[in-house]
């Protein structure tokens, strides 16, 4: 399933890549590499403004990396709601929500160790 010669930095890039191109908001990268007992090394979270939205993203991301790196995702789940999804790339975790999901799951609070890198929107 995984090709374990791609770098953890191309899958990361080629998935910011995915989002940024149907125009997902507020991505927030949670380095988690420095905390014991991690579930992956890096959240990838980002937010839709509709379902439809947040399905885009989660399409992209899935095209953009299976056609970059020959990679899919172990596990996705939320997407016959679009209200979050989670796309597990097992090193790289990506949660995809509508904004007023996240604001009521902050899970970036719930990582407090974590470095956070806050991506600027680019439009």
């Amino acid at each position: 399933m995984t090709k374990k010669n791609n770098s953890i930095d191309d899958l990361l890039a080629s998935i910011i890549k995915g989002i940024e191109d149907v125009k997902g908001l507020d991505i927030d990268i949670l380095d988690l590499r420095g905390i014991d007992n991690r579930v992956c090394d890096y959240f990838v979270i980002c937010n839709g403004t509709s379902n439809t939205q947040v399905n885009a993203i989660v399409n992209s991301v899935q095209k953009g990396v299976s056609k970059e790196l020959k990679d899919k995702p172990w596990h996705v789940e939320g997407t016959d709601n679009g209200e979050w999804v989670l796309m597990d790339y097992v090193s790289i975790v990506v949660h995809v929500f509508q904004k007023h999901i996240r604001e009521y799951y902050n899970i970036e609070s719930l990582w407090g160790d974590a470095k956070i890198t806050s991506l600027e929107n680019k439009f």
